[in-house]
């Protein structure tokens, strides 16, 4: 089907319930659904928002297109979880409604001020050319979950020597004054971040750029920046749009990644920090958002899905999920990303096995399944190279090992069943030596998600395997390595 600008920017008020319904039938009919992972109930879910702990509870919007899986007139989606793994889907968080946000709620961030969570986005519209004009705006949400838009956006200008590319504030509070990071793009359309500040949510001052060591020319926009200090250190999150891919690093259509270094000195408006890492080596991860709990920790969430990609559940009417919420450590300068404590509560039946494999490849029974958490330590290796293939059919499986003589970790969805995105290739891989390899991993209907030594790696794949495929072996090809496995069927 061929997607018109009229069909994507239907307001939902001029949609019948007949089409809702029928798009949701087509929707539920999908084998591909996810059964513990967070999913639009129809269309096209993208970036998570306004991640928050308020009121006594985990509050997530995403980006929203409920009439299709494309990119249309965005909404926010409202769910909400007590646990970070049992999640209430409340319904529509945002609509676009007026002047400001009239061809979508763009992204934007939460926090908790006067005992209400007030909500930042950016209000995309366009004029009679189609050129785009970015508000920032302002929601607040009262603890009896209602929203109120305020009447104005609360930065209404784009500052000059930057394009109208200019979106997704992320908020946070430093003594007595509320900050706020802002996507941009620069005039000679590079991208950078820029710095504003308020003492009251309302009322905003540009502040400057940010200024950083990643230089003029890394990609043309930086979307989605997420500054938070975790362990005395700064740390700063964004999405550059435009890096050429370099060895194994960068292979997607657009990239997600981070800096760390010394908090931001908010006076000279700087930056100093280390290298860029990439947050995830998989296929598919954009758009990361942290919020911080009422337990301290900081915690991670991300679109598990890219833009300008064409997924097998399209013509089931819907795209897209988030990732599972992960908790951030730091550890020499890199972020640790490890699934949530409270994932544990997802597990049924365990079983386990203790083996010496050598040069072959070994099925594992009574470990089959189509969705589960599986916990894989190799030791003792001296095999070249070793590993798992997961979702294993007649034709079809998706591997996951580690290069013993090449010192890298790799994820090869090659066969892991109907293909998508094939011009970007289908096997990612990143260094990694060390003596032992662990492979913590969460299998759902049609995703994968892979932390390695305790997080120290992660690798997200979305993959589409037939119903039968849900066979599981272990690998050792020349040399031998021992291998400790624990499985859980999800509940």
């Amino acid at each position: 089907m061929e997607w018109t600008k009229e069909q994507r920017y239907r307001r939902m008020d001029d949609v019948s319930e007949e089409e809702v319904h029928g798009l949701a039938r087509l929707v539920n009919q999908c084998p591909w659904r996810q059964s513990f992972h967070i999913q639009p109930v129809t269309g096209l879910l993208n970036d998570p928002n306004g991640f928050s702990y308020y009121n006594g509870e985990y509050h997530l919007f995403y980006q929203w297109f409920p009439l299709g899986p494309v990119h249309g007139l965005k909404h926010w989606y409202h769910t909400k979880s007590k646990d970070l793994v049992h999640w209430e889907n409340v319904g529509m968080g945002i609509e676009p409604s007026n002047e400001f946000d009239r061809h979508g709620a763009y992204s934007g961030s939460g926090i908790e001020h006067d005992g209400k969570l007030f909500i930042m986005y950016t209000g995309n519209t366009r004029d009679e050319y189609w050129n785009r004009h970015p508000y920032q705006c302002l929601a607040v949400m009262s603890p009896d979950g209602s929203i109120v838009k305020m009447d104005a956006p609360v930065i209404a200008e784009v500052p000059n020597g930057y394009t109208d590319h200019f979106r997704d504030p992320k908020v946070w509070k430093n003594g007595d004054l509320f900050y706020a990071v802002i996507g941009a793009q620069r005039e000679n359309e590079t991208g950078s971040v820029v710095l504003y500040r308020s003492r009251d949510l309302k009322d905003w001052q540009f502040v400057g750029e940010v200024k950083t060591g990643l230089g003029e020319e890394f990609g043309y926009m930086w979307e989605c920046p997420d500054y938070f200090e975790l362990d005395g250190q700064g740390v700063f999150l964004f999405s550059p749009q435009g890096l050429k891919a370099e060895g194994d690093s960068y292979q997607n259509i657009y990239q997600s990644g981070y800096v760390v270094g010394s908090p931001i000195d908010l006076e000279n408006i700087e930056l100093k920090h280390g290298v860029f890492h990439e947050l995830d080596r998989g296929f598919d991860f954009y758009a990361p958002q942290t919020t911080v709990d009422h337990q301290g920790r900081r915690i991670l969430v991300g679109w598990m899905g890219l833009p300008e990609i064409d997924y097998p559940t399209d013509k089931n009417g819907w795209a897209h999920c988030l990732t599972l919420p992960r908790e951030l450590k730091i550890n020499d300068g890199k972020l640790i990303q490890q699934p949530v404590p409270e994932l544990i509560f997802l597990r049924g039946k365990r079983v386990e096995s203790n083996q010496t494999v050598v040069n072959e490849n070994v099925g594992m029974e009574n470990f089959e399944g189509n969705v589960y958490e599986l916990l894989v330590e190799f030791s003792d290796s001296t095999a070249e190279e070793f590993g798992l293939e997961l979702r294993v059919g007649k034709d079809e499986k998706t591997v996951i090992k580690y290069d013993a003589v090449a010192k890298k970790v790799v994820f090869d969805r090659t066969r892991s069943g109907e293909s998508f995105a094939e011009e970007f290739g289908a096997v990612r891989k990143c260094t990694l030596e060390a003596d032992k390899i662990s492979f913590r991993i969460f299998v759902d209907v049609s995703s994968i998600e892979v932390f390695v030594n305790d997080g120290e790696e992660v690798f997200t794949g979305r993959i589409f395997p037939g119903k039968n495929s849900n066979g599981i072996r272990v690998f050792s090809h020349g040399g031998q390595t021992n291998v400790q496995a624990v499985k859980w069927d999800i509940k």
